[in-house]
This record gives C-alpha cells, sequence and structure tokens, in this order.
C-alpha cells in the first residue's frame, strides 16, 4: 500500500532537511487539557517526538502545530558532519527474533505495524546554523512545548576520555545557551564506527561527560540517551554512576541488527551490517529495558526519571511506558507516517 511519508526515504538527508515536512492533511484538533510536569517543566502533555526526524526548525514547529509538545531537535555537534549517503531509511520485515531483518517495499497495510532501519550517521550543520535555527525554534514555540536539543561529541584520533566530554561539554553550552529547555547528551548510535556511538558501555565515561556536561550546563534539565544493554548488572552500574548529575535516561536508542537485502548484501554497505532498527520490532524490547531501569532505580533509590522510546505507534503502545514507569513518552519513526499521533493520544488521555 501507499503510505503517506513527511520524510521521503528515497531523497538525500539534505533535501528532507532543506524542504521540511510533506503532510497531505490539515493538523487535527488538539485538546489542551490540563498542565502536565516534565523534569520540573510545564507541558501540555508527556508526549513527543525523540531524537531524529525532527532535522530542523521547519521540521519541529511543523510537528508542535500537529500536537506533540516535548519536541526533539536531531542531535548536532561541535563541527559540520555529513550524513551517510542514502539509502539512509529503508522499511523492513521483522520475523521478531532478534536476527537480521530484511529490507522491504511491501508495507503493512496497518502502518502501527511498520518497522524500519535506519543508518544516519549522526550528521550535524556547522554550529552557526545549527545555533541560530534552535534560537528560531524556542522563539516560535508556544507555551506548554519543551525542548529538547540532542547532542554528541566529535572524537578525533587518540581523543582521551576528557577530551570527549569537554566536547559534549562545549555542544552542550552551545544548545543551552541557544535556548533548549532540556539538553539531551547522545551516548548511544549504532550507526557510527566511532567511539561516540558505543559511551553508555562504559559506566566511567559515561560518568565523566556527564558530570563534564552537568558543570556547563548548570541546573538546566539533562537527559542521557542511551541503548540497549544485554546484561542487568552494566544497567545497574551504569544508573549508578550517573545518578545525582544527570536528571534522567531516554531508552532505547534503537536496536542494533543487521539489515539485509534477501540476497545476503547489507542494505548499508558492508560498514555497516549492523544498523539501528526502529518501529514495532523493538517495542516489546525497548520497553522491557525500560521496566529493568525502573526497578534498578527503585531498589537502589536512586533519582532518575525515564523517558520512554521505542515502537510507540498507538494507545496500548504509549500505556506500556506509562505503565512502567516512564515518566514521558516520545515516538522516534511512527510521526513520519501518523503525523497526527500525539492529537489523537491526548483526545482520548487527557492525563497523558
Amino acid at each position: 500500500m501507499q503510505i503517506t511519508q513527511t520524510y521521503d526515504i528515497t531523497q538525500s538527508y539534505q533535501f528532507n532537511y532543506d524542504r521540511g515536512p510533506v503532510f497531505t492533511t490539515q493538523p487535527k484538533a488538539s485538546p489542551l487539557g490540563p498542565m502536565k510536569s516534565f523534569l520540573g517543566l510545564e507541558v501540555r502533555s508527556r508526549l513527543g517526538i525523540s531524537a531524529g526526524l525532527l532535522l530542523n526548525s521547519k521540521w519541529l514547529l511543523a510537528y508542535a502545530q500537529r500536537g506533540f509538545d516535548i519536541l526533539t531537535y536531531k542531535t548536532v555537534r561541535t563541527s559540520y558532519r555529513p550524513c551517510y549517503d542514502p539509502p539512509n531509511w529503508v522499511f523492513v520485515e521483522d520475523d521478531g527474533g532478534d536476527g537480521p531483518v530484511y529490507a522491504t517495499d511491501r508495507i503493512p497495510e496497518n502502518p502501527t505495524q511498520i518497522t524500519s532501519a535506519v543508518c544516519f550517521g549522526m550528521p550535524s550543520m556547522a554550529p552557526q546554523t545549527w545555533r541560530e535555527d534552535v534560537q528560531r525554534a524556542r522563539a516560535a514555540l508556544a507555551p506548554g512545548k519543551v525542548l529538547i536539543v540532542s547532542v554528541v561529541a566529535t572524537p578525533f584520533d587518540g581523543a582521551a576520555a576528557r577530551d570527549v566530554a569537554d566536547d559534549f561539554a562545549r555542544c552542550a553550552a552551545w544548545a543551552a545557551e541557544a535556548g533548549a529547555d532540556v539538553i539531551e547528551a547522545n551516548l548511544s548510535c549504532p550507526n557510527v564506527c566511532s567511539q561516540e556511538g558505543s559511551v553508555y558501555m562504559d559506566a566511567q565515561l559515561s560518568r565523566t561527560i556527564t558530570s563534564a556536561i552537568r558543570a556547563a550546563i548548570e541546573k538546566k534539565p539533562l537527559l542521557l540517551k542511551i541503548g540497549h544493554f544485554a546484561d542487568p548488572a552494566k544497567l545497574r552500574t551504569f544508573l549508578r554512576f550517573v545518578n545525582g548529575l544527570a536528571d534522567g535516561v531516554t531508552l532505547v536508542n534503537a536496536v542494533s541488527r543487521p539489515v539485509l537485502r534477501r540476497n545476503g548484501r547489507p542494505v548499508f554497505g558492508e560498514p555497516f551490517a549492523k544498523a539501528g532498527v526502529i518501529g514495532r520490532g523493538i517495542h516489546n524490547a525497548s520497553v522491557e529495558g525500560l521496566r529493568r531501569a525502573g526497578e534498578i532505580i527503585r531498589a537502589e533509590g536512586l533519582k532518575l526519571a525515564l523517558v520512554g522510546v521505542g515502537g510507540v505507534s498507538c494507545d496500548e503502545d504509549a500505556r506500556d511506558f506509562f505503565d512502567t514507569g516512564a515518566c514521558a513518552v516520545l515516538m522516534g519513526s511512527s510521526p513520519m507516517y501518523i503525523p497526527d499521533l500525539a492529537a489523537e493520544l491526548k483526545s482520548r488521555h487527557p492525563e497523558w
């Protein structure tokens, strides 16, 4: 079937960045409802979009008009980084296991069942460009909307932990100065070959980075975005190490799996045989990851909020995260083909 896509996956990242999102319908009316609290900030709802789809202020403000209230500006760096060559985003068929997924042109008739895979490489415009654009976004957002800016370091060859931490902190400070309400440090990206993609697996490095960011942004809320921990003990260590420095943790940032064509060849090329799988196929694993983190936080008496991400495209999906202890639920890929999802959820669940 033909799925409406606000992001044209057949085109380049730069094309979509310059053009902005394309909608085929007018925004649905979004009920105001009572104000909520998110990391101490007033917000119309605890529903939003995670780092990824909101490439710039064009994207961010368009989705704000569609009823999303917590909006994450796509990950930025202290230097320009181009996107990988297309394809960057493909729909996939998933057998529900943890083995390969396969690129497909056969899209489920029910869009809530879509699974896809992405490989962008955390591109970033030059700092002057994104800092000015973040200012535009913040100035245009209505009351009750929260702007998160996702940041990452760009390590050089031979960079020490202190160098990585300093670059994270510099980027976070620039984002805060530009108007971010919340900083999200992206400690996990499955689609890069360099060390910034797996920081969360090193608890001490994560603490060093988090401490540097906290000093740079002072009391501004700070989230840490992490990937999947196969070992609960490592998750416990990570949470202990960042407790008292970060305000919360966003999880999970995709699930890394082989992304192949039916002939066995990697969709995104040999260096990225494994890439980030998102959507329906990772929902259960994402909810389980958040549940496990919540149990550790309660057992250890840690002061960390949890933000749920992963395969949210309907009421039941969002409820899974809220019932498991999420303070907010963010959507990654589903707003691309269900652009009024937040308005629909808010109309049925004003408590969210």
